[in-house]
Order: structure tokens, then C-alpha cells, then sequence
């Protein structure tokens, strides 16, 4: 007899009154909140910290916290509940004090998940109340959601197709039962349960489960002729009395083919999940060799996972099958986010294509993925054998070695990550990743054979740090892979149990620095990459150069050190080369047999007859040169540096675009000379101080404050990078604590210099190349408004060569916005000097506009790479010829004016 519908396995009212008791431990009457301790706050107020059985001291911070924000905070909805309802949130999580769970929280002050989430970095933008611990809860909370909305959807959208309705009560208990199940299942095997693709196919394990035990008359023709007939026979007596002699669950392996082909997942994978994970969590619950449907235990999973929400106390994901108001995302959205036509790219007409919801679009990325290595092999090809036999010193065996330690230590700790059953997992991913490095390692030789005519490249391959990055990167790749929409959060916020960069790097114990030697030539030599992992690579190499490279153990310092005691002469990268263009022609055996600077003709010898590691110490009398490496890097870091300085100044000083050069002299000597201060550190927080101390010397105001304020809506930041600084060793603080006892001491010499009579040189601004990592057809957003500018396709009528007055066209007959779009526009071309590399590439008002820049012969403006050619000569033509056109200009301006009538 099925059990009474109470919708199914969703809580009732005295359901979660109950647990809420029972959950709730013994306390104190001290602790026990009552008007009469509080009669200095509001009533109300008192009420809900008492619905909500919150302490005392959780009672009184939350105060303190609605009292700091109410003149800035606005009524919502005409209450101040909601707002009372975050305070008491940011005071028990900063506490560690919840005595509720985030859906009671939610009921209380009639707040969706959205809406919590925007009312909470609301009252962060108006006074800064959110810690970093209060910051990574939300973020944390916000990615769960968004992962089992989406699994929600799907699991909705693949019931329909498995499920015909002549019986839509039956039909209900279906898909409440197999809900609550999967939920518990979720919570139960996983412990990251925000991994998009291991729960999804978890998922496909537990409709898998209810779907062959379903009668066929609630069955679509597909899923019925896709069940075998075994384990479509209904129970018998003699198998329900067999339960203590349980057998493995058999897999329907047709059924499970079926829902992994329509859903574009691999069968592989979600039989691995099945046997490891699913299995395991079947044998907890006594369904093991069970035929029945499990109808009749919706109250034994919603009971078991009721004690599972409130140990997380985040929000109750039941309530998605009632389409409850605290989990809603809005109707108009969700259509929106279904509907949006696309278009193909050759964007000559509207192609109805399907639309990319997150599962969708990770299930696409891991299918190209395993596609692009269908022929790759965990083992060296026959053309990595030739390369490492023709080495001096062969490192086939190490190298085996190597991948097989390495995989055991990847295998452990992703179980450890993402639950102790999916080792098997890890291992399928492991597999793909040492393919992946296996083939661009073939690829990287097969270059640097043709760049330098060798064949023997004992020394790079016998230097286990360039083969554990190698291998880094490759998984890097797959686990971004898997990770998919998620991967945009990143690890900025600290999870500890996120795979996403730089995780790999605590694995295989890989210094920052190392790893990125290898980016750049990992992107060259796979040229199957699609554009968002280009993206994210060079995200990483970001990453390494902004913070991760500069940690206390960093072999980064000890290059630092070693170029200091070369003298003046050799500093990391001499800022007199920051105006000339990055040479983007080191490979990965240039970087990892760094630090010497040898000719190619000395390289070229090297690889061929050397084996000896390059941490070899130098020889004593022979003057060393600079590390390849460490100058690679101090250029991409400047340029990143000036971008992201360029960033922060537009919406900030606009009114005095001459101080944007002297902060950028500031910001480059203190990279340059006062590279300790980036130690444990984050090089936008001595952005924001240079920032602050030129604009404090030369008595503009500007506040810390505001620019903390302009600094949360760049990309990629994270509150915690102001207000969590180190000080000193093991103490932290804010970025204005930072300023004054570290920063300020530290430079006050050098910053007073400026407001002297005399002020120092400035330093070059950096010449900013169009990114490696972007395609060069991929359409970029102009800073400011909606415009995008894509690079002009060539044809018939395109002429070979820009002039000065041909540089910029533009194409009318396509509307794209009212007339003060064009007046914007014309602005632009007019007062400025409009690089059209740094305006692309997000950079805000450029410099005025001082001469006409000629393009150079040699000199490729995609990219700014300059041939080898390029002569002096050259560049003295180039000078005339700018100086004939400006004196040309001039004389028909006097012409010109000498015509006009006099007034």
C-alpha cells in the first residue's frame, strides 16, 4: 500500500519542528534568548533570533551589525526583517554558532536564495561587514545551489522523456522517491557535493535504479525497449524473503547506454560511479538485490536526509518538487537562459541550435576532450621511444617511474577530495591526463628538433621538474575540464576541497613558479585546446604571477637574490626594455634549463651532449647572465601589473590622468627593488598603496575606502586580498593597517620624492601586446558600453597596407545604440591616441594623443613581435618619414587657413 502522498518525502511543518528540537543541542538558560536581557533592541527583532535559537552572544553581534549598516541600509520590502535576518547570518557563521539551517533562516525573513545572496554583497558594497569567512559560506551556499538547480532541471527534464503519465499520482511518487534518494545518495557518497559531473552521473545511477523497476505502463517506448526482460519481471515472494542473502546489483547495461547517450555522458565513467560510489551507498540502505520500486521508502530517505541538512545547515534541496519560493530562481530566467537563440559563427544567419545549460555544456567539453585523445596513449608513442633513445642518458625508465608515483599520489588525494569510493574516478582522470602529456611532449620535441636541428634532448628530459609541470598542466586541463562552469570561482576563496587551480600544484608539491614555465608552451604545442581552457590557463599563469609564484618558499626570491648580487647592471628585467615588444620565442627547454642565457648555438649543444641537472652550480669566474625564466616572467608581470593598474585608475582618477604614470613608476620600483614586500602577498594590494601614497603626496583625495570600493568591480578579485594582508609573520590585517606599518616605512623615502621639485624618472610603460592566449578572430568588448570590435576579415577591396589616415574604419549600416554612441566614439578617435591593441585588450582612457605612430617595417602589430631584421636604418626612415607627414600637415593646415574669408 503506497504511503500517504504528503508530497511525497517533502517535510511537514511538525516534521521540522521536530527536528529542529531534536537537532538543537541542550543549552544553558543563560544562553536562552529573552526580551527582558535585550530591551534595548527592537522586539522584533528579539522574536526571530528566538525562532531561530540563536545564542545570546549571536543575538548581541547581530545587533552590533544591523546598528553599524541601518543608516546606509534601505528597507526591504517595507520591513527591516531581511536585514536583521543577514545580520544574525554573518553573526553565527563569523561565530560558528548555527543553531538553524539556511532554509529556516530563509522562512523566517521570506528571502529566495537570490535574494539573500544580493541583499548580503549589498550590505558589503554600503559598509564592509562580510569577513572572509562569511564571504566563502555564501560563495560556497551560492555554488551548491547553482549545482543542484541544475541537476534539478535536468533530472525534471529526463523524467519526462523516461516517464509517460496515464497515472500522474503514480508518476509523482516516482520522481519524489528517486529525488529524495538521489539527495540522499549525494550527501551521503560525496564529499564535494557542488561537483557538477560526478553527481550528475550519480544521478544517471539512481534513474537507472528506479527506472528498471518501474512498471512498463509509466514507461516512453524508448526506456521500455531498453529495459532487459529480467529486470523488468516484478519481485517475488522468495526474493523478498531472500534480503539477508543479497547479491552486487546487476547493471542494466542497455538501460544505462540509453540514458547516457541521450544525456552525452561517458558509460564508462557512470559505471565506475555505479560499482564504487552507488553500490556502496545501496548496501548502507539494505537495497542491495532489492526489485522493488522505492515508493515505499520515500519516508526512510527523507528522514535519513533530513539529519543530513540539518548536520551542512544549508538549505533543504527537497523542496525544489514543490517549487518553494526560498529555492525559486524565477520563471522569466530560467526561460531565458533555455531560449536564447545563438547564432553560428559565421553569423550570417540564426541557427536554433540546443541550449548550453551548465550540464550540457560540461558533457560537450568532456565528449571533445576524450575525442581529441581517442588515438593518444597512456604510454610513450614509437616517437617518444626514437627521442629517448637518442638521448645521452635515456630517462624512459624514470619517467615511467615518475608517472606511476605520481598517479598513486593524484588517485589518493582527489579520493580525498571528493569522497573515499571515487579513487577510480581519479584514476580514469589520471589516465587522460598522462595522454594528454604524452602527446603535447611529443609535440614540444618535434618543435624544438625543427628549431634547432637536434635530435638529442637528454638534459630536458632527464630534468624531472619540466616533466612533473608538463604533467601538471595536462591534468590541469582535464580536471578544468570536468569541472566545467564551476572552475570560475576557482580556489580564490580558499576551499579546501576545490580542484580547480592550484590544486595541482599541492599534489605533486610544484612550485608556482616552475609550473608556469610550461603554460605557454603547453598552449603552442596542443593546438586542440578550445578557447575557454586557453582562457583558463593563461587565468593560471595570472594567478601564479599576481600572488601564487611570491610565497615565502618561492625558488622566485632566490633568482631575485642572486640577480641583485650581479649588480645594477642585472636586475630581474631592466625597465629601459618595457617599451619594446615581448618576444614571445622562449620554449619550454629555454625556461627549465634556465638560469644561463646561452645563444641558440650554445642551447643546441647543450641538449645534445649534456645530461647534467640545470640546478648545476656555476662556474666560478664566468660572469652569469640572466635567467630566461626570471625575465620572462618580470615581463609578463609588468604588463599585467600596468593593465590592471590602467583598470583601477579609469573609474578612479580620470580628472588627473598624469598621475596614472607616476603611480606606474611607484608600483615598478617597488617590483623591481622592493620585491620583498611582495612575500606572502598580492600584488594588487601594492597596486592599491602606490595608488593611495602618490595620490596622498600630491593632495588628491582620494580615500582607501574608495578605492577598495573600485577595486571589488575589477575580474577576478577577492575581498580577501584587502582585508586579510600580512603584517608580520602570522598576523594579518587590512590593506590601511598594511599601508601604514609596512608599505608606507618601507618606501616613504622614494613616495616623498615625488613631491619634490626634482621627482625621479618615470618609468617606461609597458608595451602591451595582443595576449597569446586569445584568438585572434574572437570579437572583444570596447571598456565602457556594448560595443564589440571584431578584427577586419580580409578580402578582394582590403588594401595591403594601413596608412596613418586608413587606420581606423568604420562601418555604417548595422544600428547598434543611440547618436551619443557614435558622439563616444568620435571622442575617442578624435582626443586620443587610440591603440587599438590596448583599447582591445581592456585598457581604460589611453594618453593623450603627442604624435602619429607609424607602423615599423618588421614590426607586426598582432602580436608585437619584430623580426630579426629590423636595422637602424630602418627605424631612421621610419623617423623622417613621420617627420615629412607631420611637416606635410602642417603647411596644408596654413594653406587651408590662409583660403578661409575673413570675418
Amino acid at each position: 500500500m503506497p504511503p500517504k502522498r504528503r508530497t511525497a518525502g517533502t517535510p511537514s511543518r511538525e516534521q521540522k519542528s521536530g527536528s529542529r528540537k531534536s537537532s538543537s543541542p541542550d543549552t544553558k538558560h543563560s544562553n536562552v534568548v529573552t526580551p527582558e536581557k535585550h530591551e534595548e533592541k527592537d522586539l522584533e527583532f528579539i522574536t526571530l533570533c528566538k525562532d531561530l535559537l540563536v545564542t545570546n552572544l549571536v543575538c548581541d553581534n547581530a545587533w552590533a551589525i544591523w546598528e553599524s549598516v541601518a543608516k546606509s541600509a534601505e528597507n526591504v520590502n517595507g520591513s527591516n526583517k531581511p536585514l536583521w535576518g543577514a545580520c544574525i547570518f554573518i553573526s553565527a557563521v563569523d561565530m560558528e554558532d548555527m543553531c538553524f539551517t539556511f532554509t529556516e533562516l530563509q522562512k523566517a525573513v521570506g528571502l529566495s536564495v537570490k535574494q539573500f545572496f544580493n541583499l548580503v554583497r549589498k550590505m558589503d558594497e554600503n559598509v564592509d561587514t562580510i569577513s572572509p569567512k562569511v564571504n566563502s559560506a555564501v560563495t560556497k551556499l551560492e555554488k551548491k545551489y547553482e549545482v543542484s538547480l541544475a541537476l534539478y532541471q535536468r533530472f525534471v527534464k529526463t523524467c519526462a522523456k523516461i516517464y509517460s503519465a496515464p497515472d500522474e499520482v503514480k508518476r509523482q511518487e516516482i520522481l519524489h522517491s528517486s529525488w529524495i534518494m538521489f539527495l540522499l545518495a549525494k550527501g551521503t557518497v560525496l564529499q564535494m557535493e557542488d561537483d557538477l559531473v560526478i553527481a550528475f552521473q550519480l544521478l544517471l545511477c539512481v534513474l537507472e535504479f528506479c527506472t528498471k523497476r518501474c512498471p512498463s505502463t509509466l514507461l516512453q517506448p524508448l526506456y521500455k525497449s531498453a529495459i532487459s526482460t529480467t529486470a523488468q519481471s516484478p519481485p517475488t515472494r522468495s526474493s523478498r524473503r531472500s534480503k539477508a542473502k543479497a547479491r552486487p546489483p546487476e547493471v542494466d547495461v542497455q538501460l544505462l547506454e540509453t540514458l547516457c547517450k541521450e544525456s552525452d555522458c561517458s558509460v564508462d565513467e557512470v559505471k565506475n560511479v555505479y560499482q564504487s560510489s552507488f553500490c556502496a551507498f545501496l548496501d548502507s540502505m539494505n537495497l542491495t538485490g532489492s526489485q522493488e520500486l522505492p515508493t515505499a521508502l520515500v519516508d526512510t530517505f527523507s528522514n535519513e536526509y533530513e539529519k543530513l541538512y540539518h548536520k551542512n545547515k544549508d538549505f533543504d534541496a527537497r523542496l525544489f518538487l514543490v517549487d518553494d519560493e526560498t529555492l525559486s530562481l524565477g520563471k522569466v530566467n530560467t526561460t531565458t537562459v533555455e531560449m536564447t537563440p545563438r547564432k553560428n559563427q559565421s553569423g550570417e544567419e540564426s541557427v536554433p541550435i540546443p541550449p548550453q545549460t551548465p550540464i550540457r555544456a560540461a558533457m560537450y567539453s568532456i565528449q571533445q576532450l576524450r575525442g581529441e585523445l581517442t588515438s593518444a596513449s597512456d604510454q610513450p608513442s614509437g616517437n617518444l621511444i626514437v627521442y629517448f633513445k637518442n638521448c645521452t642518458v635515456d630517462p624512459s625508465e624514470e619517467i615511467t617511474k615518475r608517472v606511476e608515483q605520481l598517479g598513486q599520489i593524484f588517485c589518493q588525494k582527489f579520493a580525498e577530495a571528493v569522497g573515499q569510493r571515487c579513487e577510480g574516478l581519479g584514476k580514469e582522470r589520471f589516465t587522460l591526463g598522462v595522454q594528454l602529456y604524452y602527446k603535447v611532449m611529443e609535440s614540444m620535441l618535434k618543435s624544438e628538433e625543427k628549431r634547432l636541428s637536434v635530435q638529442n634532448f637528454s638534459k630536458l628530459l632527464n630534468n624531472a621538474t619540466f616533466h612533473t609541470s608538463l604533467l601538471a598542466c595536462a591534468l590541469e586541463v582535464v580536471m578544468a575540464t570536468y569541472v566545467g562552469n564551476s572552475l570560475k570561482n576557482g580556489n580564490e576563496n580558499g576551499n579546501e576541497t576545490d580542484l580547480c587551480f592550484p590544486w595541482i600544484l599541492d599534489v605533486f608539491q610544484l612550485y608556482a613558479f616552475d609550473f608556469y614555465k610550461v603554460i605557454e608552451s603547453f598552449i603552442k604545442a596542443e593546438p586542440t585546446l578550445k578557447h575557454n581552457m586557453i582562457e583558463h590557463l593563461g587565468r593560471c599563469e595570472q594567478q601564479i604571477m599576481e600572488s601564487i609564484a611570491w610565497k615565502a618558499d618561492s625558488p622566485l626570491f632566490e633568482l631575485l637574490r642572486q640577480s641583485r648580487e650581479e649588480g645594477p647592471g642585472e636586475q630581474a628585467e631592466p625597465p629601459a626594455t618595457l617599451n619594446q615588444p615581448l618576444q614571445h620565442n622562449h620554449t619550454a627547454a629555454d625556461l627549465y634549463l634556465s638560469p644561463l642565457r646561452p645563444s641558440r648555438q650554445v642551447l643546441a649543444a647543450e641538449v645534445d651532449t649534456s645530461a647534467v641537472p640545470s640546478s648545476q652550480p656555476p662556474v666560478p669566474g664566468i660572469r652569469q647572465h640572466r635567467s630566461n625564466s626570471l625575465s620572462l616572467f618580470y615581463k609578463k608581470l609588468y604588463r599585467m601589473a600596468y593593465l590592471r593598474l590602467k583598470m583601477l585608475f579609469s573609474p578612479l582618477l580620470t580628472s588627473h590622468p598624469e598621475l596614472e604614470h607616476i603611480i606606474w613608476t611607484l608600483l615598478q620600483h617597488t617590483l623591481q627593488n622592493e620585491y620583498e614586500l611582495m612575500k606572502d602577498r598580492h600584488l594588487d594590494q601594492l597596486m592599491m598603496c602606490a595608488m593611495y601614497a602618490i595620490c596622498k603626496v600630491k593632495n588628491v583625495d582620494l580615500r582607501f575606502k574608495t578605492i577598495v570600493t573600485a577595486y571589488k568591480e575589477l575580474p577576478n578579485t577577492n575581498q580577501e586580498i584587502f582585508k586579510r594582508v600580512l603584517i608580520r609573520e602570522g598576523q594579518y590585517d587590512s590593506i590601511i593597517v598594511f599601508y601604514n606599518l609596512v608599505f608606507m616605512q618601507k618606501l616613504k623615502t622614494n613616495i616623498l620624492q615625488y613631491s619634490s621639485p626634482r621627482p625621479p624618472p618615470l618609468s617606461p610603460i609597458p608595451h602591451i601586446p595582443r595576449s597569446p592566449y586569445k584568438y585572434p578572430s574572437s570579437p572583444l568588448r570596447v571598456p565602457g558600453g556594448n560595443v564589440y570590435i571584431s578584427p577586419l576579415k580580409s578580402g578582394r577591396m582590403t588594401p595591403s597596407v594601413m596608412t596613418p589616415r586608413s587606420r581606423i574604419l568604420v562601418s555604417i549600416g548595422e544600428s547598434f545604440g543611440t547618436s551619443d554612441k557614435f558622439q563616444k566614439i568620435n571622442q575617442m578617435v578624435s582626443s586620443t591616441d587610440w591603440s587599438l591593441k590596448r583599447r582591445l585588450e581592456g585598457d581604460s582612457t589611453p594618453k593623450p594623443l603627442k604624435r602619429l605612430r607609424f607602423d615599423v617595417d618588421g614590426q607586426d602589430e598582432a602580436d608585437g613581435s619584430k623580426s630579426s631584421g629590423e636595422s637602424t636604418l630602418i627605424q631612421k626612415l621610419a623617423e623622417m618619414s613621420s617627420a615629412r607627414s607631420r611637416m606635410q600637415e602642417q603647411k596644408l593646415k596654413e594653406e587651408a587657413e590662409k583660403e578661409d574669408p575673413e570675418p
